[in-house]
């Protein structure tokens, strides 16, 4: 007998979320990890809020939503209320019910701007790894660094000389556009000029023969056993950003570890910093060679590029490409939402994250050793 195609609205529902979420989904392993994690944040939370008043929105489910907009590479909050508004799973994950009034996006932002720092985000990073389901999986001795280039949220327009209107041809005409500028023989340098809009953003040039670009360099260290984030840091775009960051990073490894790195950090004053702390420079060796035919000296010891170990972590070194491509494709950092140095290193530090717990369930169920590196 064919059914009826008839609509009525019931009086009472009886959903249960729980129950409409499959025994088998991914989120449930990654939900398990995140709330373990959360429960080591309460001390924190608590000092991001008055005692009295009206009770604000939960924390945790202010940073599971935030996760749930990276997971799903979603662009906009506004899109993510709507998500939350009649998708059951994404409920269930953040914690409403299914009779809950989803909140407003300038609420939620509001309210999430006050959480997602970058003390919180190092903590709840900190509270992921020390579980012990992750602690078994993560490489004590090995591990690789490196930094991407993140576009800041800001426009080159809006990079004018600290002591004028820098070439600036008036104010912008009628209906909200942009003025015209023309930069052609126009020098501009970080020293000279800064951003209206996003001052902490620097111009940027990525490699030869690419455009120069408002932005921040990005910093991740890795484990080599199953390639996840233990660390990581956003700083100031410029040309040695990224060894100071690994230096910083690498403060925290154990004497014997070894570090891995692509050749830009082939330069002697990093891989000397390195030796002094008894940490093995695993660095790709920059054979590049000048105009004049001469190539350059490595500074790389020879006895460290001769060792097995050291092609291990070539090879094992590639897997923090991975790190970054997810986090800008389908974390969504492509390009920046957020300005300020304070608020890209807390979103950049999360992103981190989410890359960690998106694929730490199967790690988990498999025992999982990617990478494995046991000699030196």
């Amino acid at each position: 007998m064919r059914g009826g195609d008839d609509r009525t609205g019931s009086l009472f529902s009886y959903v249960d979320l729980e129950a409409r979420v499959p025994a088998g989904h991914p989120l449930r392993g990654m939900l398990r990890l995140v709330n373990a994690s959360l429960a080591g944040l309460d001390g924190s939370f608590d000092g991001l809020y008055a005692k009295t008043g009206r009770p604000s929105i939960a924390p945790e489910r202010l940073l599971r939503a935030v996760l749930l907009q990276m997971l799903y590479s979603i662009r906009s909050e506004r899109q993510l209320m709507e998500r939350l508004e009649f998708d059951l799973l994404f409920r269930w994950f953040v914690g409403l019910g299914i009779d809950d009034a989803v909140w407003h996006p300038t609420v939620f932002t509001h309210n999430r701007d006050r959480v997602l720092t970058t003390e919180v985000a190092q903590g709840f990073l900190s509270a992921l790894l020390a579980q012990a389901a992750v602690k078994k999986l993560l490489s004590a001795e090995h591990f690789s660094v490196d930094g991407t280039m993140l576009k800041a949220f800001a426009s080159v327009k809006s990079f004018r000389a600290k002591d004028g209107p820098g070439g600036d041809d008036g104010e912008p005409p009628e209906g909200g556009r942009n003025g015209e500028r023309d930069f052609r023989k126009e020098k501009r340098s970080n020293e000279t000029h800064a951003s209206t809009t996003d001052p902490d953003a620097r111009l940027y040039r990525k490699s030869k023969g690419q455009e120069s670009r408002l932005a921040y360099l990005g910093h991740a260290l890795m484990e080599n056993r199953n390639g996840l984030v233990v660390d990581g840091a956003v700083t100031h775009a410029t040309g040695t950003g990224e060894r100071e960051a690994a230096t910083k990073l690498s403060e925290s490894l154990a004497e014997g570890a070894t570090l891995g790195a692509d050749k830009a950090y082939d330069v002697e004053a990093f891989v000397e910093a390195l030796k002094a702390r008894k940490i093995v420079p695993h660095v790709a060796i920059n054979g590049m060679v000048s105009k004049t035919g001469k190539v350059r000296k490595t500074a790389v010891p020879p006895q460290v590029a001769q060792s097995a170990g050291y092609a291990i972590s070539l090879r094992c070194r590639k897997r923090i490409e991975e790190v970054f491509g997810w986090v800008k494709t389908t974390g969504g950092l492509s390009q920046l939402k957020v300005r300020g140095l304070d608020k890209v290193e807390a979103v950049f530090t999360f992103a981190l994250v989410a890359y960690n717990i998106i694929r730490l369930p199967k790690l988990i169920g498999s025992g999982g050793q990617v990478c494995l590196v046991e000699r030196k």
